[in-house]
C-alpha cells in the first residue's frame, strides 16, 4: 500500500497535505524520514509515525453510537449528523441504517460496506428492537394485531412482529424489516401516537447502557463476531 493512501485513509490529511508533511520531514517509516509519499509499505509490519505519533492502520472500524435526538442519520447534511459525532479521522464512515431525527438509541457506524449490506438486506430479516413510549394506554389486543402483521397507512402490510407491553404507556417492539417510520405508523394504526422511541438492539448487539446520548465506543471482538454470524432467513 502507498504511504500517502494509508495516511489519507486514516484521516491524517489530504494527499497534498501528506506530500508536504513528507517534504517537511514530519513522517517516518520505521524511524526513517519518508521523503517519498508514494513509497509502498506494509501497514501490518511497518511502523509509520506522524510528528512522532504512531499511526495504526485499520482497514475497518466499528462503533456503537447511542444516537441522541436532534441528530441526522446521514453522512453529510447542513444539520449535525451522526458522523459528526465520531472523532476518529477514518474515512468512509457511514451509519448502518437510519434512525429518525427524533429517535435515539443504538446505531452502528462503520466503513465496512459488506457487513452493512448484510445487516440491511431485506432477505436477512435482521431483528431490530425498540423501546416505545406512547400517548394512549396500550391494549392487550394490540399485541395480536402486531404479531399478525398489522396493516398501516397506504395499505401496506407489515411482517409479523413481536410486541411486549411493559406498562400502560411503554412497550418493546421487535421488527425484521425496515419500512419508513414503521413503528410510528404501526402505532397510528392502533389509534395511538409515539412520544418516545429508542432502538435498544440490532441482531445480537445490545445498546451499551453506560453510553450516554452522543457517546460511542468500538465494538468488542465478541460483538463483531455475533454481528457477522449468518442466520437462517425468515420465511415471508
Amino acid at each position: 500500500m502507498r504511504l500517502d493512501k494509508m495516511l489519507a485513509d486514516m484521516g491524517i490529511g489530504t494527499r497534498n497535505e501528506i506530500r508536504k508533511a513528507c517534504r517537511d520531514g514530519r513522517i517516518t517509516v520505521n524511524g526513517t524520514a519518508a521523503k517519498n509519499p508514494a513509497v509502498h509499505i506494509d501497514p501490518d509490519q511497518d511502523m509509520v509515525s506522524v510528528d512522532g505519533e504512531p499511526v495504526r492502520y485499520t482497514k475497518y472500524v466499528y462503533f456503537m453510537l447511542n444516537k441522541p435526538q436532534g441528530v441526522v442519520s446521514a453522512v453529510s447534511d447542513s444539520r449535525t449528523t451522526v458522523i459528526d459525532l465520531i472523532d476518529c479521522g477514518v474515512r468512509g464512515l457511514y451509519p448502518v441504517g437510519r434512525l429518525d431525527r427524533d429517535t435515539e438509541g443504538l446505531l452502528l457506524i462503520t466503513n465496512d460496506g459488506p457487513l452493512g449490506h448484510q445487516l440491511l438486506s431485506p432477505k436477512h430479516h435482521v431483528e431490530k428492537e425498540y423501546l416505545v413510549t406512547v400517548k394512549n394506554p396500550l391494549k392487550e389486543t394490540d399485541i395480536q394485531r402486531i404479531r399478525d402483521g398489522i396493516v398501516i397507512d397506504g395499505g401496506e402490510t407489515c411482517l409479523p412482529a413481536d410486541m411486549r407491553i411493559l406498562d400502560p404507556h411503554t412497550c418493546r417492539i421487535t421488527l425484521t424489516e425496515g419500512k419508513y417510520h414503521q413503528v410510528k405508523r404501526m402505532m397510528l394504526a392502533l389509534d395511538n401516537e409515539v412520544v418516545g422511541l429508542k432502538r435498544i438492539r440490532m441482531k445480537h448487539l445490545l445498546l451499551d447502557k453506560t453510553l450516554k446520548p452522543g457517546e460511542y465506543r468500538e465494538l468488542t471482538e465478541e460483538e463483531l463476531r455475533d454481528l457477522r454470524e449468518s442466520e437462517p432467513s425468515v420465511s415471508e
